[in-house]
């Protein structure tokens, strides 16, 4: 019997991990190896996973009600204040990471519910920065 786990990647492609204990294949790359078929658009490849793809990170789906810090940096400045009404693509905060200063703006119309940080505070990477009350 083959374990497989089947993932929906971008643009409808599939991508089956199988266990290498548990397939035919087995060309001695050992038991905690993963066998790979991609099976993109017709088209099969067949492959072993690494390390390294073995240990990412899963995705995490976008929070539309959340504004996160995409790198660490210092919080410049901060445009809005809890109450706020928001339209989508309005400045939220300025984000300055290696000398340069990014606009975040806010992903989707709302109020503002909360800030989570104050001018001049360091943040690291996806700290939630501003969290939105969604307007539906």
């Amino acid at each position: 019997m083959i374990i497989a786990e089947s993932f929906e990647l971008l643009f409808g492609r599939v991508v089956i991990l199988r266990n290498m204990a548990d397939n035919k294949k087995n060309t001695g790359q050992g038991k905690n190896s993963k066998y790979i078929t991609f099976n993109i658009e017709g088209d099969q490849y067949d492959t072993f996973a690494n390390r390294k793809f073995l240990k990412r990170k899963p995705h995490e789906p976008i929070t539309l009600n959340l504004v996160k810090a995409f790198m660490p940096g210092v919080v410049k400045k901060i445009y809005v204040k809890p109450g706020d009404k928001m339209k989508e693509g309005s400045k939220v905060l300025v984000l300055e990471a290696m000398k340069m200063k990014n606009i975040l703006f806010a992903p989707a119309a709302g109020y503002v519910k909360k800030i989570n940080v104050e001018e001049g505070q360091m943040v690291p990477k996806n700290h939630v920065l501003v969290e939105l009350e969604l307007i539906s």
